[in-house]
């Protein structure tokens, strides 16, 4: 038994992703209610694509986020689907 490896039909993976990123000039603007449905939508997100989230801070000035994507969807397209919505 593999401990901490997920599976689908064709790869075994722990990948694991240290996402960062902050508003336009690093503005203060992620507190409140708008910190509060940013979480609720990064999570409905996470679980629309099959993604786990393991940590999520938000910061009035930069989101931190770490999660785990299956590499064949890519850790590209989970960033542009969460920072799209």
């Amino acid at each position: 038994m593999m401990l901490g490896y997920k599976s689908n039909k064709n790869v075994v993976y722990s990948s694991k992703y240290h996402v960062i990123w902050c508003p336009k000039f690093r503005r203060k603007v992620l507190v409140g209610d708008i910190a509060k449905r940013l979480e609720e939508i990064m999570r409905k997100t996470a679980l629309k694509y099959r993604a786990e989230i393991s940590a999520l801070e938000i910061v009035p000035d930069q989101v931190h986020l770490l999660c785990e994507v299956d590499p064949q969807f890519g850790i590209h397209r989970f960033v542009k689907n969460i920072k799209g919505v």
